[in-house]
């Protein structure tokens, strides 16, 4: 029994659609767009010549792009993704990125398999569609975790700038140029729009609802209170970076404790599929006699229940919040 040469091709294709998508992102926006430059992107964008509202116009219409476009049915998937990692990219290209990847997967289909029509149709859609979500997903949970772990020393650098005298805007330009990317960027958006006269705590709370952070939501509140009532920001910063860093530290605990029980759902939930991939590869004709009975539908169709009921139980009791 030999393993043929297509589960292998099919693997290959959509690593190759991942590193198109990531290839033409590079392409069309350079090596600034990457999420842990030491100059941030604004940075750049500022030395190369462009006047400042430009450069903000330029950002807030990034960052707001996706959630304007939720309404589009296929779209709705990616949006909130797609806004959390701060694709540069807009919908409609995102859109026309799925579709060329998606030819791309199904002319390598037909050129190294010899699936029907309707297979190599099936699978391309869904390696473009599904390596352009993984793909921005990816690169989410990448950019809210260095968001998470930057956001600490972000604040006890402010903490710094208003105990030496620096009005709180001031505090927030200088953490836009000190810190790496992507926080750099979001707080020097924060810096500009406090420029041009908008309140920083509703920037702040705007950002905290655009990321889904906790800890960001800590922040807005902080700066909004000490604007309305008064006191010492610097101890209320100060006293926040310290919590930050306790509940981030916390979270890393409990991430490792729970580390073995989420592999063990992911591994009991693909473990069957694998194993149905492996025999249907090797042996096609290993479920011909039972295709017939008519059991073996209502069969599929519960184990497949199962199998997304366990995906939902284990997230469950692993998603502990901190």
């Amino acid at each position: 029994m030999q393993l043929g040469a297509e589960p292998v091709i099919y693997g290959l294709i959509f690593i190759a659609v991942l590193v198109v998508v990531e290839g033409l992102y590079l392409v069309v926006f350079g090596k600034s767009i990457k999420m842990n430059n030491k100059v941030n992107r604004r940075l750049q964008m500022l030395d190369s010549g462009k006047r400042r509202d430009d450069v903000l116009e330029k950002l807030r219409k990034e960052m707001d792009q996706h959630s304007e476009s939720r309404s589009v049915p296929l779209y709705s998937l990616l949006a909130d993704r797609a806004e959390k990692a701060a694709i540069a990219f807009s919908p409609k290209q995102l859109m026309m990125i799925m579709v060329l990847v998606c030819i791309m997967a199904f002319v390598g289909l037909t050129a190294g398999t010899d699936a029907s029509l309707p297979v190599r149709a099936l699978m391309s859609v869904g390696m473009g569609v599904g390596g352009v979500f993984m793909w921005i997903n990816g690169k989410a949970k990448k950019r809210l975790a260095m968001i998470e772990e930057q956001l600490p020393d972000a604040v006890e650098l402010m903490v710094r700038s208003l105990r030496v005298g620096h009005p709180f805007s001031s505090a927030i330009s200088i953490v836009s140029k000190e810190i790496k990317d992507p926080l750099a960027t979001e707080f020097g958006v924060i810096a500009d729009e406090s420029a041009y006269g908008r309140d920083i705590g509703d920037a702040l709370k705007q950002m905290a609802e655009r990321l889904d952070m906790q800890d960001m939501r800590f922040l807005a509140v902080a700066v909004t209170i000490q604007q309305q009532s008064g006191g010492n920001l610097a101890e209320i910063l100060e006293g926040l970076a310290k919590v930050i860093r306790a509940r981030f530290r916390l979270f890393r605990r409990v991430k490792a404790i729970t580390a073995e029980a989420q592999w063990s759902g992911k591994f009991l939930s693909g473990f069957p599929l694998g194993c149905l991939i492996m025999i249907q590869v090797t042996d096609p004709h290993y479920y011909d006699e039972v295709l017939d009975h008519p059991w073996f539908i209502p069969c599929c169709f519960i184990v497949a229940i199962l199998l997304t009921l366990n995906i939902f139980v284990m997230r469950a009791l692993v998603n502990i919040k901190v």
